[in-house]
């Protein structure tokens, strides 16, 4: 398959859910996937591989204000060490997620969607995996 043509994928990893989300063909436009356990992000990974490919993974990487690290970091290492075992020759690269789902609520809160609405289980982690890859997107142009 054409790399030009895969899809860039963006993750929101949370203790929770997973947020996922894809980029266009032409990698322009993030996308909206879903949320996952990791059972299932493996499986729509596998997927989604499988049926478009995949050129590269963006992971959210929970820097503080000070651009160091947290507890959540050494666990979004541990996550990256298990997906590139998953998915060996894809490369995996980190992009700061600092503020991304507060920045994800509020776009949901600005897109007229009701309080009901944007507080489904997952809504949230899906648009910040949105946010995640957008923002690695447009940085690479």
């Amino acid at each position: 398959m054409s790399s030009s043509h895969q899809r860039i994928i963006g993750i929101d990893f949370g203790s929770k859910r997973i947020g996922l989300a894809k980029s266009d063909p032409l990698g322009l436009f993030a996308q909206p996937v879903g949320t996952f356990d990791m059972t299932g992000l493996l499986d729509a990974l596998s997927k989604m591989r499988n049926d478009e490919g995949i050129e590269k993974i963006v992971v959210g990487y929970p820097l503080n204000v000070n651009d160091e690290k947290t507890r959540m970091t050494r666990v979004i290492d541990g996550f990256i060490v298990e997906l590139s075992a998953a998915f060996p020759g894809i490369p995996i690269e980190t992009s700061d997620e600092h503020r991304s789902s507060r920045t994800a609520m509020q776009l949901l809160a600005g897109s007229g969607a009701s309080r009901r609405k944007r507080n489904v289980k997952g809504r949230l982690d899906t648009a910040a995996a949105c946010l995640i890859l957008q923002g690695w997107l447009e940085g690479r142009r």
